[in-house]
């Protein structure tokens, strides 16, 4: 009866675990989508971006259309992707057509970002109807332009701590490590890791982190 119960979990177990990689403890993190809309202009492909509105969160810093998953509205991260554009850029769905997924970027701040390759069908940005609201701006720099800008590589540390300071000047203790009995190191903040930070210095400004990365990595599939 025992090895029958036994069995009967590792079978639950075996049929929920996953053919595919996926991410252990997502749900800590912040979870959005992004779309990387290209363009075909007349001189070829071009990538658009956005200047973020500047009364938002991270204003004037230039991004891609997304925001967060929403489990009651998105089925799935690629219609977060979709949703966040139709809704940032005033256009319709059927203007739409993913061309695949380029990857997951996972930030040292705790966020998950699932990007997404899109074509628009546009023949002029007059054609959008920008959220104001959210969006201050829209631009296209050219794929070839793009491809022949190598970015500028910075780092950042990333420490992790068990305690902080607020602004009472009292301390807040968010691991206690004495009282768990876990190693001295961790009383004071630990790790400190480099982490990669890509500037692209464009003729329209800077684009930078999240964008920049993601960026990169479409650079680099051609």
């Amino acid at each position: 009866m025992a090895y029958k119960m036994t069995k009967e979990i590792l079978e639950t177990i075996k049929s929920n675990l996953s053919p595919y990689s996926t991410l252990i403890g997502r749900d800590r993190f912040f979870n959005s989508a992004v779309l990387v809309p290209m363009v075909k202009l007349s001189d070829g492909y071009h990538i658009l971006f956005q200047e973020r509105a500047a009364s938002i969160r991270q204003g004037t810093e230039y991004c891609f259309p997304g925001g967060k998953f929403d489990p009651e509205q998105d089925k799935d991260y690629q219609s977060t992707a979709i949703r966040e554009t139709i809704e940032e850029l005033g256009i319709s769905k059927d203007q739409i057509i993913i061309e695949g997924n380029i990857g997951t970027l996972l930030s040292p701040m705790g966020v998950a970002i699932e990007a997404f390759l899109a074509i628009l069908k546009i023949s002029d940005l007059d054609e959008l109807d920008i959220n104001k609201k959210e969006v201050e701006r829209v631009f296209t720099l050219p794929l070839k332009y793009l491809k022949n800008l190598p970015p500028e590589n910075y780092h950042a540390k990333v420490h992790a701590s068990s305690s902080y300071t607020d602004t009472n000047g009292k301390e807040v203790i968010l691991l206690p490590v004495k009282e768990l009995g876990l190693p001295d190191t961790y009383i004071t903040p630990w790790g400190g890791k480099q982490h990669r930070i890509l500037v692209y210095k464009t003729k329209e400004g800077i684009i930078w982190g999240i964008t920049a990365e993601i960026i990169h990595e479409v650079l680099s599939k051609y």
